[in-house]
């Protein structure tokens, strides 16, 4: 159990791990073990869960950035490990939406288990789902989905992004072109930042 956490003392512990230990370390502090099966809530179109490699989040948490004022929300957050993540080493209030009700009752139950009040999860469907975020400031999609039900959720994230700033995070996931979307920076090969305009 990590009740509670200093952020910074998390980042530094985090950062002295080796590179490729990382992401065994955070699934032992977390007692994530075995991937589980996608289920049958999965919709066609989906990509079947998948945990966002540490290194992708400790790069995004650097450029993005991500600071404690900000609600990180994690489309398609599975078992809430990138969720419970970001708020660990930034403070941020973070909110995952996944469609998978199994997912969503572990990823609940970690946050319950790490004493993370501030870290929350939706079950839904995201295209359906993103009108409700008017809160999210930073968006991030590790490949989700693609083609329609992607460009649905940007229709959903429209008008936010017209009322005030939001970044999207995508990993292993390039963004059609919007008029009210721009590229920001890609720190990685497989990180690529993007800014409202």
């Amino acid at each position: 159990m990590l009740c509670p956490v200093d952020a910074t003392q998390f980042r530094a512990t985090l950062a002295s791990v080796p590179p490729g230990a990382r992401d065994a370390c955070v699934d032992r502090a977390f007692g994530l073990d075995e991937l589980p099966a996608d289920g049958p809530a999965l919709p066609s179109g989906c990509v079947p869960y998948l945990p966002c490699p540490v290194d992708a989040l400790l790069c995004l948490v650097e450029h993005a950035p991500v600071r404690a004022a900000d609600v990180f929300v994690d489309v398609g957050s599975g078992l809430g490990r990138a969720a419970a993540l970001v708020h660990l080493l930034t403070g941020a209030r973070a909110v995952g939406l996944e469609v998978q009700p199994s997912f969503v009752a572990a990823a609940r139950a970690l946050a319950t288990r790490l004493c993370l009040p501030d870290v929350s999860f939706v079950e839904g469907d995201a295209p359906e789902l993103a009108p409700a975020l008017a809160e999210g400031s930073v968006f991030f999609l590790y490949c989700p989905f693609s083609g329609d039900r992607l460009a649905k959720f940007l229709a959903g994230l429209e008008p936010i992004a017209r009322r005030r700033p939001i970044t999207i995070c995508c990993v292993d996931l390039p963004l059609p072109p919007r008029d009210w979307l721009a590229l920001a920076s890609t720190p990685s090969p497989e990180l690529t930042i993007y800014r409202s305009t």
